[in-house]
């Protein structure tokens, strides 16, 4: 005898023996048990959670002689035959391959025949949404109106694509992912039947990989009992190429202290290791979801599905980690699992670890905002020539905006903007060409150096930036144009704090404006050499 698959061998017989959807199994019970049987029933939800298993037992208890409370006996002939395979009033059809018109005109004719044993004909139709939109209208006028020895029973995992008018005309049943510890419980029953030994922390990452699916979980419990008998965490991971715990707290923890090397070499272990770089991802991404719910749901009821040992391991690693950081990661991964579909696999996990690794290739408005929060938590400190900036700022009284005569932002001499800044016009000549209105400001790194304390983000891109004084103006000598963007928006705070940092250090509050470098004068000929030059050019012609 051939070899059954668990997920069939213990697929369920009765309503009774469905786990997860009581709220599905027990209205169909009373249904049946008062009598009332619909023309048409649509199962929906995701793979595995038991639309095809619940079609086929409604299929049978709809059909038996001796119902139990609506639940099939299991005894009668008619159950025998359903279980047997051997009713043929009981239809299954797989619209995914028989979609077209003609599959379902071919159905219209059958159904006008009366069932040859059973008391109802019941067509099973699975994956429903898979019909053509004329084979969706050839049904539409059968499943209305159809006879009263047929019931239909139709199964899809994507209910959006059904037409209006087919779901208006079915009772709606829809089935839930089966919860992590049903799954854990029906898997060690399984285990304990088929003489497994069964860890928890195993179970708990089988439930975990098969995502609410019953039967994706008993795939991999078959799966692993084809590996070793004493199924353990590991063998779960190594029959699934699965990173596992140990790697995937390592890659965070590289991730968090930007060591992209290591974290290649990582990747490069993984990939020798014949570990599935999309599945790596989906890990990783997990692993980070898991962090995300740590960091906000501070009960002890966590939607995690893991040991109490990872949970412990996550709740330690979350600390390193902010909220704003944790979603920016995720947001690199969900995008780079999209370009993994059709790139290369491994070039695309590398390229998304060297950006989480490197935030200052990132040019989003987020990375920029983690690194200006960076800056504020841990200030760089400045290099001063002179003394310390920090007792010249304790020894001055403390700076009241209210006293402080701001001028309008309308005086600054001119906008940051380089596209709207026109050419300075050349000085007029002056008698000593080394006099130069504009004189260098000597303490202009003291004044950045106030500005990290009071406004780091103008302090974080003033850079290499030079200042110079001519009159009441105070010019700042910069290409950054972040910092000559920030200076032309709405917000006059960036302005005011430059000013303020100025009058602390030079006593006097300037006028701002961008600094330009006056064009260096050319020396003007001598006019009789341009004489005497014209006067060869006549002798020539």
């Amino acid at each position: 005898m051939a070899y059954q698959a668990l997920y069939r061998k213990y697929r369920p017989s009765t309503f009774s023996d469905v786990v997860g959807q009581e709220h599905i199994t027990n209205t169909l019970k009373n249904e049946l048990d008062c009598g009332k049987i619909v023309h048409a029933y649509l199962f929906t939800g995701t793979r595995g959670t038991g639309k095809t298993t619940c079609a086929k037992i409604l299929a049978k208890a709809v059909n038996c002689l001796n119902p139990i409370n609506g639940d099939p006996c299991g005894e009668c002939e008619i159950c025998r035959m359903v279980a047997a395979d051997e009713a043929t009033d009981i239809v299954e059809m797989d619209a995914a391959s028989n979609n077209g018109v003609d599959d379902i005109r071919e159905l219209r004719e059958q159904v006008n025949f009366s069932p040859a044993a059973c008391k109802y004909r019941v067509y099973i139709i699975d994956e429903v949404h898979m019909l053509s939109g004329a084979a969706f209208n050839a049904l539409l006028k059968t499943l209305e109106e159809p006879p009263e020895h047929v019931v239909f029973i139709l199964a899809t995992t994507e209910v959006h694509k059904l037409p209006a008018t087919i779901l208006s005309r079915c009772q709606r049943f829809d089935f839930r992912r089966i919860d992590s510890a049903e799954i854990v419980g029906r898997l060690k029953h399984v285990a304990s039947c088929e003489n497994l030994t069964l860890t928890d922390d195993a179970a708990t990452l089988i439930a975990s990989a098969a995502d609410g699916g019953m039967r994706d979980a008993l795939s991999i419990l078959d799966l692993c009992a084809s590996h070793n008998s004493n199924i353990t965490e590991d063998t779960v991971a190594n029959v699934c190429s699965m990173a596992g715990n140990e790697y995937l707290i390592k890659m965070a923890d590289l991730i968090k202290s930007h060591s992209t090397e290591q974290a290649i070499t990582l990747i490069d272990e993984l990939h020798n290791s014949s570990v599935d770089m999309l599945r790596l991802l989906s890990e990783l991404t997990g692993h980070f979801r898991d962090l995300m719910i740590v960091k906000v749901v501070k009960g002890d009821k966590k939607p995690i599905v893991c040991s109490s040992q990872k949970m412990k391991a996550l709740e330690a690693q979350a600390q390193n980690f902010d909220i704003k950081e944790i979603m920016a990661i995720l947001s690199i991964l969900q995008a780079s699992a999209t370009a993994m579909q059709n790139g290369n696999r491994r070039c695309e996990m590398e390229m998304a670890i060297i950006r989480l690794c490197n935030p200052q290739i990132r040019q989003d408005l987020d990375s920029l905002e983690r690194r200006i929060a960076a800056l504020e938590s841990n200030p760089p400190v400045a290099v001063v020539k002179a003394e310390p900036v920090k007792e010249t700022i304790e020894e001055l009284p403390p700076i009241v905006e209210e006293e402080i005569p701001l001028p309008d932002d309308n005086d600054d001499p001119a906008p940051f903007d380089v596209d709207d800044v026109k050419p300075v016009a050349p000085p007029k000549p002056v008698v000593d060409n080394n006099d130069d209105s504009s004189t260098p400001v000597a303490e202009w790194q003291d004044i950045i150096g106030i500005l990290r304390k009071t406004c780091p983000i103008i302090a974080s891109v003033l850079g290499d930036s030079k200042a110079y004084v001519e009159g009441d103006k105070l010019l700042i000598d910069t290409n950054n144009t972040q910092f000559k963007a920030l200076m032309n928006g709405n917000n006059p705070v960036y302005r005011d704090n430059v000013r303020k940092a100025a009058q602390t250090i030079l006593g006097k509050v300037y006028k701002l404006g961008p600094y330009h470098k006056k064009p260096a004068q050319s020396e003007s000929a001598d006019p009789l050499q341009g004489f005497a030059a014209k006067l060869k050019q006549l002798e020539k012609n």
